[in-house]
């Protein structure tokens, strides 16, 4: 990911607000400029998506125009528009604006930000926005620098992140800011993207380029909700026909067939250690728990597009066969083990068709998770309860002394018992109830062993003579 993650940035750590955004055309030209940084809205007006935080009435739109900052965290995916709304913050509340990554910045830059912000305040009065790219890259230490000066107002703090802020900014400091969630850009606010830079005077190279309906949509499906990512891919794309143009001079039609010569493979979206992964395995398991073979298979695809490691999801298939379907089916346990042996000796892609297999037989198997709940609260009482002792008939008495403290003493064998089951023989501690935690579903084979269970359990109230439970 960018140092700087906005809705049309680059890398580099921001400079301070310096008049309208738009004003970044130096003398190096529009041509020295990314195509991202250039079409950077000049107004909140101008921005493209998010309306569920700058509609009438909603939050940001309402700080906007009463111009009162409040201290923010900015969560979102790349390239919907953190930054952005950071900076044009500044410029419509006249606000300096400081801006810091938390990937090179250290202590010594927040200590700086507060002598500059308490300067600022003191010659000219000006507020000051503290605007830190990738919070969650802040160790605790160094997110607690900025509390005292959020408290007592010297600057407002904005943070943005990609990561879920309830688990990677400070109780302290998430207390103090109000949290706004980013949506990824919707497939028509990309088009529109499209349409206003085809047309945008700051972007005169662009002039005189035509997509066909399909490549167009393609182009947008690329950028997976990113608005950079898509201008970024628009100007690789235009600069290829610009190479192909012909000695006439005239654009050739942006086809398939050029979309697809001058873009590389674009994986989706995904960070293996961030939110979107943990979406995506947790919305795999919930299809396979749901018996939706072809949700399961979607997600399946989708993880395996965006670059997770199928070793990866062959682990998560195992537990899934243990905790969701047990012994409704064990033969699952056994398809996912024997999937995953597979694709260790095909590897990528042949392998991956077993995990497929494995997956959609999942999706379609039995489903019982009484295993996984008997075990869950068979662990948790013994993690409670007390060390009780082994009842003495069924110890081991491998030796003399122990034969003549009664280890083993009345111990029945089962195997020699009438269906080789020793009715109303007790096999727990001393004085323990018995739990039942092992509760059957009746569903699969595990409907066959409730049965079996419920007629053991009746032999044994015949053999205490209690013909009730």
């Amino acid at each position: 990911m960018n140092a700087t993650d906005d809705l049309f940035g680059g890398s580099a750590p921001i400079p301070a607000a310096r008049g309208p955004t738009r004003d970044r055309l130096d003398e190096a030209g529009s041509g020295a400029v990314p195509l991202a940084e250039r079409l950077r809205p000049k107004g909140i007006d101008d921005v493209i998506g998010q309306p569920q935080l700058l509609g009438s009435g909603k939050p940001l739109r309402v700080a906007f125009e009463s111009k009162r900052p409040h201290s923010m965290i900015l969560w979102g995916p790349p390239g919907v528009g953190k930054t952005t709304l950071a900076r044009l913050m500044a410029d419509a509340f006249d606000a300096d604006f400081i801006a810091l990554s938390a990937v090179l910045a250290g202590v010594k830059d927040i200590r700086d930000a507060v002598a500059r912000a308490e300067l600022t305040r003191a010659q000219s009065g000006r507020q000051t926005i503290v605007f830190v790219d990738e919070v969650h890259r802040f160790n605790k230490s160094q997110q607690d620098a900025f509390l005292p000066h959020v408290e007592s107002g010297l600057f407002v703090f904005i943070g943005a992140t990609t990561e879920n802020p309830s688990f990677e900014v400070n109780g302290a400091l998430l207390s103090r800011a109000a949290v706004y969630v980013l949506r990824s850009l919707a497939a028509d606010d990309l088009d529109a993207l499209v349409e206003r830079a085809l047309h945008d005077p700051l972007a005169p190279e662009l002039r005189g380029f035509a997509f066909a309906s399909s490549a167009r949509a393609t182009l947008v499906a690329s950028a997976d909700g990113d608005a950079r990512k898509l201008l970024n891919n628009l100007e690789i794309v235009t600069r290829a026909a610009d190479a192909a143009t012909s000695a006439a001079g005239t654009h050739p039609l942006i086809d398939d067939e050029l979309l697809a010569r001058a873009l590389s493979e674009n994986l989706r979206r995904f960070d293996k250690g961030g939110d979107a992964f943990y979406d995506q395995i947790s919305a795999l398991h919930k299809s396979v728990r749901g018996s939706h073979p072809d949700a399961s298979l979607y997600w399946f695809c989708r993880m395996l597009d965006g670059g997770a490691d199928p070793r990866y999801l062959a682990r998560r298939m195992i537990r899934m066969a243990s905790e969701d379907i047990g012994l409704a089916d064990p033969r699952a346990l056994r398809v996912t083990l024997d999937a995953a042996d597979v694709y260790e000796r095909l590897g990528t892609p042949e392998g991956e068709l077993a995990l497929a297999g494995a997956v959609i037989y999942l999706a379609c198997a039995a489903k019982s998770n009484a295993v996984y709940t008997a075990y869950s609260a068979a662990r948790g009482f013994v993690g409670q309860d007390g060390s009780r002792p082994v009842p003495p008939h069924i110890r081991n008495a491998p030796t003399k002394l122990m034969k003549e403290l009664g280890y083993g003493k009345a111990y029945r064998y089962a195997h020699d018992e009438p269906d080789a089951y020793a009715a109303g023989e007790s096999y727990l501690p001393d004085g323990m109830d018995e739990p039942r935690w092992y509760r059957p579903v009746p569903r699969g084979l595990e409907a066959r062993i409730g049965e079996r269970l419920a007629e053991l359990r009746a032999l044994d109230r015949e053999a205490e003579g209690d013909p009730d439970d």
